[in-house]
């Protein structure tokens, strides 16, 4: 059983599940993040959300700083604040856990308050975190937010994404795992692809509800 701390933190009191304190894994994300983000939320949730890491966030936020300054995923003022709510509005707020692919925020080497996309390597060595994430909370399904966590689920399965938005609120079993995986659109990307997958926002949330209530019967 993984060691689970607590960060006191009022607006966001869920317990981060920290399996590595102070990982140093990745040299380039030690030295990009401000401190690794965590999964939170009931160890015993029936889904799981996975993100691709956190972004640089905003340190003077009074709530929605992120996972690089929180040490909690998912509680950025867009990605966090959205997903959350989405998960919220269809009724799954208190039977989630939010956790990303890769744990710490991959500084462009250009600007390091901008976020790359993390390498295949770092997805690999993070990946170890993701299944003791799930083999501790034993979900029935994966909520993959992207094409990274959406790689980063398949390729612990041993297969290969080939195209992420056809796999988009299409189910698939991980025997594996254990789990359904349900991909979805990352929170960033969600305005601008929405419209193209055929949906407006209404439809779309309905149908996440759906999609998920399908797979949890």
């Amino acid at each position: 059983m993984p060691d689970s701390s607590s960060r006191t933190d009022p607006e966001f009191p869920e317990t981060r599940n920290v399996l590595e304190a102070e990982c140093l894994r990745c040299p380039a994300l030690v030295d990009s993040r401000e401190c690794i983000s965590w999964g939170t939320g009931d160890l015993e949730a029936d889904i799981v959300v996975v993100g691709e890491a956190p972004g640089f966030g905003t340190p003077d936020a009074d709530r929605w700083r992120g996972g690089n300054w929180t040490g909690k995923a998912y509680t950025s003022r867009h990605s966090g604040r959205r997903i959350r709510s989405m998960l919220e509005r269809i009724g799954y707020a208190e039977d989630a856990y939010y956790t990303n692919a890769v744990k710490c925020f991959p500084a462009d080497l250009d600007d390091p308050t901008t976020n790359r996309e993390p390498t295949d390597e770092e997805r690999e060595t993070c990946r170890t975190h993701l299944l003791t994430e799930l083999e501790t909370i034993d979900p029935d399904v994966v909520l993959a937010t992207g094409k990274h966590a959406t790689a980063t689920v398949l390729e612990a399965e041993g297969e290969t994404l080939e195209g992420f938005l056809e796999t988009v609120l299409e189910p698939t079993r991980c025997d594996g795992l254990g789990v359904w995986l349900v991909p979805i659109l990352h929170p960033s990307y969600q305005d601008v692809w929405i419209g193209r997958l055929g949906y407006e926002p209404a439809d779309y949330l309905e149908a996440i509800r759906e999609t998920l209530a399908g797979v949890l019967e």
